[in-house]
């Protein structure tokens, strides 16, 4: 038996014999995975991947601290674009936290929270009661809570408690300076970009930089109570601080609402600066829009970023150009209507008829198109024009502190190309641009940067960027620029500027009007409205203080109305807010100005005497006893001066007698009366067709005649 076994015994040896090549591989295997343990234990990186950080990973949580997005303000404080926060509730529940950090008493919770956030108190308790859980929220009731609210359960030192913030853009003023402080919007990491205007291009200043929080977490990816916290502070964005002032720019916004509800065109733009330092005090569109409802219509900021041919604005600059040649004599004459170039193309003045032989003085004030091409043709060529243009900054960007700025173009060369550039048509040009020419009128010749930022100040008050007054050269001689006040003054008293004279204001100007070119790029638009007109100014005369340049596109029947309301309401409301007037005129003091009030149905003799005590002199048009119509509209500031209109409630009205009046007063009475017109020639009227007293109805027409003042 024990025979037999040992025969089975070695029978089995034999039958689960381990081959040689199996222990050589098992040899090996151990061999390798003892050496990558020893890798593993000596290497800080295997296969591209730090070992360290993996294993922080693993058990450390990075929160970012978010920088707070700083403030834009106007230049006495008054915040533009600025962050708003909201704040989230949240509870912890989990006893893990440690004590005083999550939610002990939940009855007493529960009650207080309740009455603040005005929710049921079984539904907070409710919350405050899960099971499990390691934090709650309260939903919709606690969420978007204020500061205040936020304040009012703080106060409560409630163990557990803690918020979540949001914040957004907001801009107070609504539709005010859009396209220069554009808009930020948050992004899905709930960081805030600046997307358009100032916004965008200070995006780096405004965001600052983010900190972070560095801690170890649980396995539900909490922060563990009592654990060691790396702590990196945020630093908050710098704020900016423009030279725009608030109260001019809500008069050119309130000016701009007015024609856009009265009148029909495309656009109008205007930019106020101050005349002394080169600052923007003022800069707007008809087509803005609301920075918080983002309703854009088009991205590019019509007074920066487009350029357009700028029409007889640009006769300034021409003249400038012959008086700096030493050749431009007032006095002399040419004869005006329509002149034929070398190569037969008939150019002509907005008067095709002319006026006749003329000086080149008056041929300013009627805004001649033939006088300029004389005066190019006689005293200077197209090289020296152009380089003219360019020493005022046409053709190269002015460099304020406005995104997407555009150069404009001056190409010109040819006779026909020079003549047109003498005028407007032909070259390109920004409202920016026009301002910085336009200061050298203003400085006796010196020529100033154009800007819009005043200063850039971080989270600890200090100033980092400061914008002063920046001379950038002589481009006129005095003698230019005291004649070029001359010349246009002559345009509001006496020539195509008639609708903007307001005595006592000392306001000049030039007056332009441009063909809108064809989108082929060859030619110009042959529609009835398919022209720019435009406005550059200053005031007063002799030391100006404010500096004008506005342009209306497509307005219906060409009329120049929407732009002329525009400029002489923010001149006036301008004037009275800064304190300044016409030191050539008669006045010794500040001209008094009245603001109207509505006086829709109201008595006339009362309310003439209410005028009267305050030196305005009414017209009154009717016999009747209640106004029903009144021009200018209820907050117009005037003065007694102008002219204000109030239609009575009388069944017949006649024609009054608009002899004496300007231009625009002849047109404001005529518009309120809903009297058909044409008219002729510029100036003052001379003769109306329809007799003074004629009653009028729904047919009359009337054609009135007008003169200049010479």
């Amino acid at each position: 038996m024990a025979k037999n076994n040992k025969k089975n015994v070695k029978k089995l040896n034999n039958e689960v014999k381990i081959p040689n090549w199996l222990f050589i591989f098992i040899a090996l295997f151990l061999s390798a995975l003892f050496l990558r343990a020893g890798e593993l234990a000596l290497k800080k990186e295997i296969d591209g991947i730090n070992l360290n950080e993996f294993a922080s990973n693993r058990t450390t949580k990075k929160e970012t601290i978010r920088a707070k997005r700083a403030t834009i303000y106007d230049c006495k404080g008054e915040a533009l674009a600025q962050n708003i926060y909201s704040y989230t509730l949240i509870a912890y529940l989990k006893e893990s936290r440690g004590e005083g950090n999550y939610v002990v008493d939940k009855e007493l919770t529960a009650q207080k929270l309740s009455e603040v956030i005005k929710a049921d108190y079984d539904y907070v308790y409710n919350l405050l009661d899960k099971k499990n859980s390691y934090q709650t929220y309260f939903g919709n009731k606690g969420k978007n809570l204020t500061e205040l609210v936020k304040e009012e359960i703080e106060a409560l030192n409630l163990p557990g408690i803690d918020f979540i913030e949001s914040q957004s853009r907001y801009y107070p003023k609504g539709d005010f300076l859009s396209y220069t402080l554009g808009f930020a919007v948050q992004d899905q990491d709930g960081k805030i970009i600046g997307k358009m205007g100032l916004e965008s291009l200070y995006n780096d200043e405004l965001t600052g930089r983010d900190g972070y929080k560095l801690y170890q977490k649980d396995l539900q990816g909490y922060k563990i109570a009592n654990t060691k916290e790396e702590i990196e502070e945020a630093i908050d964005g710098k704020d900016i601080y423009l030279t725009i002032d608030t109260n001019v720019q809500f008069f050119i916004e309130q000016a701009l609402e007015t024609v856009k509800s009265k009148y029909n065109f495309e656009e109008l733009n205007i930019v106020v600066a101050e005349a002394k330092t080169g600052k923007i005090l003022g800069i707007s569109s008809s087509t803005s829009f609301d920075p918080n409802k983002r309703n854009i219509k088009d991205y590019l900021d019509p007074n920066i970023s487009t350029a357009i041919e700028p029409g007889s604005t640009m006769k300034i600059y021409s003249y400038m150009a012959a008086m700096e040649k030493g050749k431009y004599q007032g006095n002399e004459t040419f004869m005006s209507g329509i002149y034929q170039t070398t190569d037969k193309t008939e150019i002509g003045d907005w008067y095709r008829k002319g006026w006749g032989e003329i000086t080149y003085d008056r041929g300013f004030a009627l805004s001649s198109n033939t006088g300029v091409v004389h005066l190019i043709k006689n005293y200077m060529d197209g090289t020296y024009l152009k380089e003219y243009y360019k020493k005022l900054g046409f053709g190269s960007k002015t460099g304020i502190q406005l995104a997407r700025e555009t150069s404009g173009k001056l190409d010109f060369k040819y006779e026909t190309e020079v003549f047109n550039a003498g005028f407007g048509q032909g070259i390109l040009t920004t409202s920016i641009q026009n301002i910085q020419a336009l200061t050298s009128i203003a400085n006796d010749g010196i020529l100033l940067k154009p800007y819009i930022v005043e200063k850039i100040v971080d989270a600890k008050g200090n100033v980092v960027l400061e914008n002063k007054k920046k001379e950038l050269g002589r481009v006129a001689k005095k003698s230019t620029t005291d004649k070029m006040k001359e010349l246009m003054e002559d345009v509001v008293t006496e020539g195509t500027g008639t609708s903007y004279n307001m005595e006592g204001y000392g306001l000049i100007a030039k007056t332009g009007t441009a063909q809108i070119s064809s989108t082929n790029g060859t030619g110009y638009l042959k529609g009835r409205d398919d022209i720019i007109r435009g406005f550059a100014g200053m005031f007063p005369k002799d030391n100006p203080k404010v500096i004008i340049y506005a342009t209306l596109k497509r307005p219906e029947y060409q009329s120049a109305t929407p732009l002329s309301y525009v400029i002489t309401d923010v001149v006036k409301n301008v004037s009275k807010y800064l304190n300044i007037y016409d030191e050539a005129s008669n006045e010794n003091e500040v001209l008094k100005t009245y603001t109207l009030s509505s006086y829709y149905n109201k008595n006339c003799e009362k309310i003439k005497s209410i005028l009267n005590n305050n030196e305005i002199e009414p017209v009154i048009i009717g016999n009747g006893d209640k106004i029903i119509k009144q021009y200018p509209e209820k907050g117009s500031v005037v003065s007694k001066n102008d002219k204000v209109f109030l239609l009575t409630n009388d069944k017949e009205i006649l024609m009054p007698n608009l002899i004496g009046y300007s231009y625009k007063d002849a047109k404001a009475l005529l518009d309120l009366l809903k009297i058909k017109s044409t008219i002729e020639d510029v100036g003052y009227v001379v003769s109306q067709s329809v007799e003074e007293n004629t009653k009028i109805d729904e047919n009359t027409t009337v054609n009135i005649v007008l003169k200049e003042k010479f």
